[in-house]
């Protein structure tokens, strides 16, 4: 049998393994539900090798919380969607010999996750001064609700609750609405965001001068910074809170015709076009000459002009009359119809990973790709305490 010859550098990076530049990177993972857990999956995601400590026999909490009906393998299809590619250690905090055997993994590890409510952490003999004294080299990770301190410190750091209180729910909707949620845990998410990239500039920091760092985030200071652009705005308007539309509201500071409107068969979005423009390829002389301004200023009258004048034909209709004019509008897709698209499969964004006892998911990819590869992990979320043995082998612990 011939080998394969290593790349040359005349091969193009899309025949070359998709790379993994966090290869070698050891994370201990301690967070449960989504924010932390998302953070370790994109680390993961990138190569890093995550154990996941879990209370041997009931697991990680979300475990057992569902988007559906929907449990494979004994698990939820959200464990399932944010713990691929990871590793399981069962471990009892309340226990000396197991808390002892955190900290000798901890010693040797690059970078720990937790997301306990403030002060819990330091409490059990896990926080940030004790692991930085026992490994200072470890960057430490943290997330909370609202900050280590203040008077929503107690409350719980849980998604919906802090979308309500980070003022993110008055951008959504329309104006006779009451406050819109999210139809995603956002500030979990994006929290997860913030902290990988915090902790990725403390791995590149350590390179330097051989220190770890402790990372902190909220999901409130992740929500704020999702909002810093009409926030901006706010801060230097007045603090005039911004008016939705009382129709087809998409943007609380963007004019007509910004928004989503129902044609025959389906939706259509409409994105920032200029009136007169419009004027002529949808036959509506009354948005002819109209001053830019009008825009704004008669929002809510000229969207039920234009939603009257959607309605009357389909979807493809009208992106045969305005996607060659190159007018910026989209047929409004569900998942089903993503799916089908081409420009969709051209991504290669799906996968599905396996484990030894059968389970197969059919989920997401990494969202980015490195020299024209998608990082790809083939391992599916792991059972409760599954590598316990063999890590407790490999660390002595």
């Amino acid at each position: 049998m011939t080998a394969t010859p290593p790349p040359t550098e005349t091969s193009s990076p899309a025949q070359v393994a998709p790379e993994r530049p966090l290869d070698g990177l050891l994370v201990v993972d301690l967070s449960q539900f989504l924010s932390g857990p998302y953070c370790s999956l994109r680390l993961a995601d990138l190569g890093a090798r995550v154990i996941k400590i879990e209370r041997a026999g009931a697991g990680d909490l979300s475990r057992h919380l569902y988007l559906s009906d929907t449990e494979i393998g004994g698990d939820s299809t959200i464990f399932h969607a944010i713990n691929r590619g990871k590793e399981s250690l069962a471990l009892d905090l309340k226990d000396p010999a197991d808390l002892a055997a955190l900290r000798k993994l901890v010693s040797k590890a690059d970078v720990m996750i937790q997301n306990f409510r403030p002060g819990v952490a330091a409490r059990i003999g896990v926080g940030w001064e004790e692991m930085h004294a026992l490994n200072p080299r470890l960057v430490y990770g943290s997330i909370s609700g609202y900050g280590d301190d203040g008077p929503w410190v107690k409350f719980p750091g849980q998604d919906l609750l802090a979308q309500a209180r980070s003022g993110l729910m008055w951008l959504t909707g329309d104006a006779a609405q009451g406050p819109v949620p999210m139809g995603l845990a956002v500030g979990d998410m994006f929290a997860g965001v913030a902290l990988s990239q915090g902790i990725l500039a403390a791995l590149v920091r350590r390179g330097i001068d051989g220190i770890g760092r402790h990372v902190e985030t909220s999901l409130l200071e992740a929500l704020v910074d999702l909002q810093f652009e009409v926030l901006t705005t706010w801060l230097n308007d007045g603090r005039r809170m911004p008016q939705r539309s009382e129709i087809n509201g998409a943007h609380a500071y963007l004019g007509a015709p910004y928004g989503v409107y129902a044609a025959k068969d389906g939706h259509l979005a409409l994105a920032m076009t200029p009136l007169d423009r419009l004027a002529d390829l949808m036959e509506l002389p009354e948005l002819a000459g109209r001053p830019p301004r009008d825009a704004f200023s008669a929002r809510d009258a000229i969207k039920t002009l234009i939603a009257e004048r959607v309605a009357e034909k389909t979807v493809a209709e009208w992106l045969a009359i305005l996607q060659p004019a190159d007018i910026w509008c989209s047929e409004v897709l569900d998942w089903s119809g993503l799916m089908e698209a081409e420009a969709f499969k051209r991504l290669d964004l799906l996968q599905t990973v396996t484990r030894d006892d059968g389970v197969r998911i059919d989920t997401t990819r990494a969202p980015l790709t490195i020299n024209g590869c998608r990082p790809q992990t083939a391992q599916a979320a792991p059972r409760v305490g599954e590598h316990s043995r063999l890590i407790r082998e490999e660390f002595g612990l």
